[in-house]
């Protein structure tokens, strides 16, 4: 039983991630932390790496928390939890960084229905360059309208 509890609080975790990134994204990224976001919608720099980049660090942080509350304090689910949200970022770099935004050399042939909804969703995203008026949206679940 303690198994299957380990497990559902990995995946409830992984989940509630796609909340916390839709929220973080419209209510931080596009709110009072614009100035660390903006540069991801207008390319004001010449180098590789963002000031955007600099949000996965707040998240490694609670990551690591949970790892040390489960590792010195003994809470059962603080690992789980921070696998979860681990995997969650992990998915995040790979489908917006690596899959989107095509930082590396990877799935740039991936053209299914999925693929395309994803990319265009999130072009919509960037088409506004401000920090309001844009919508938000989690990187895995987005509206229906834009898988055509």
């Amino acid at each position: 039983m303690e198994t299957f509890l380990w497990i559902l609080s990995l995946i409830g975790t992984f989940c509630f991630m796609e909340f916390m990134a839709w929220f973080s994204h419209k209510y931080i990224m596009h709110g009072f932390l614009w100035s660390l976001h903006k540069d991801h919608h207008v390319k004001d720099h010449d180098s590789w790496f963002e000031r955007n980049d600099f949000f996965f660090i707040f998240y490694a942080v609670i990551s690591m928390a949970f790892v040390l509350s489960w590792a010195q304090l003994g809470f059962v689910y603080g690992l789980p939890i921070a696998i979860g949200i681990f995997l969650y970022g992990l998915t995040y770099f790979v489908v917006h960084d690596i899959f989107i935004h095509r930082r590396f050399k990877l799935f740039r042939n991936a053209n299914n229905w999925y693929a395309k909804g994803i990319r265009r969703a999130h072009k919509m995203h960037h088409k506004n360059i401000h920090k309001t008026g844009g919508e938000c949206f989690g990187m895995l679940i987005v509206p229906f309208k834009y898988f055509k």
